[in-house]
Formats: structure tokens, C-alpha cells, sequence
């Protein structure tokens, strides 16, 4: 984010389960948003565990004291690919898009990743009902490529 832009600064850090209210709120804000039908329950049962296991890392954004967002990042070992990250959530309040806080986001991910030994970082892109031909742009406006892949699911 330039320095002139006007928009308060961004602080990352890394979210702890006290976090966990704030975290809530965001990825309620970013479900509703995507039509997303987990429940809260199902949230703070994830979260938990994530805040708590070595392959994961979830970051908040902070402005003025207030999360104005997080990002998610996961990472396994893939047969092919060795050691693979994703960028699994990434979510910025509507009044603080565009002005750089995805982007900051994204590079701390993409700093985690490597710092884990990762040999590429992964990001999944979900329509769900709605147009997200921009998200594909922005992504290869940061370096992601699309490999042309589907995901297939089956619910257990």
C-alpha cells in the first residue's frame, strides 16, 4: 500500500485462541458473504484445532486495534510435490478492500510457506453461485497460475 494512500496502517499478526471471538466474526462475515453454510459451532470447533496444530497458520489484520481480516494457510506432504501449502481462507472487510490488506496477507502466507520448506503454495478458488473471474486475475497478478485442476469432493 503506498504511503500517501490515507488508509490507516495494517499490522499481521499471528491470531492465539483468545483471538478466537474476533476470528468468529470474520469468517461469519466471509461464509455469509461466499454462501458458505457452516455453522458457528463447526467454526470455532476448526479454529480451535488449527490455532493449535503446526500445519496451519492463521494471521489477522489489524487496523486501529480493530481484525479487519485473516488468512488461513494450511500445508501436507504430497506425494509428487513434497511438502504443498494452501492458502485455504483469505477474507477482508468490505470498507478495507483494495487498499492492500489481501496483498499483505498473501505475502505472509507465501512468507509461511516457505519458511516451512513448502514447494508451492496452492490457492482454491470457490464460484459458489457467484461471478469470481476478478479473484482469478488478482491471483495471477500475484504470481499463482492456473494448472487447469478440479476438485472433486464427496461428503462423509
Amino acid at each position: 500500500m503506498p504511503p500517501d494512500s490515507g488508509a490507516p496502517a495494517t499490522e499481521l499478526r499471528a491470531a492465539v485462541v483468545e483471538d478466537l471471538p474476533e476470528l468468529l466474526r470474520l469468517a461469519r462475515e466471509f461464509y455469509d458473504e461466499d454462501g458458505f453454510a457452516t455453522s458457528d459451532a463447526d467454526l470455532e470447533r476448526n479454529f480451535r484445532a488449527l490455532l493449535a496444530a503446526a500445519s496451519a497458520h492463521t494471521v489477522l489484520a489489524v487496523r486501529d486495534g480493530a481484525a479487519v481480516g485473516f488468512a488461513l494457510s494450511t500445508s501436507q506432504l504430497i506425494l509428487e510435490s513434497g511438502l504443498v501449502a494452501e492458502l485455504q481462507d483469505l477474507y477482508v472487510m468490505p470498507a478495507h478492500r483494495r487498499q492492500g490488506v489481501a496483498a499483505l496477507l498473501v505475502d505472509d502466507s507465501i512468507r509461511w510457506a516457505k519458511s516451512h520448506g513448502a514447494s508451492q503454495l496452492e490457492v482454491v478458488v470457490a464460484p459458489n453461485g457467484r461471478d469470481v473471474s476478478h479473484l482469478f486475475g488478482y491471483y495471477a497478478g500475484l504470481g499463482f497460475r492456473d494448472e487447469g485442476r478440479r476438485l472433486l469432493s464427496l461428503s462423509l
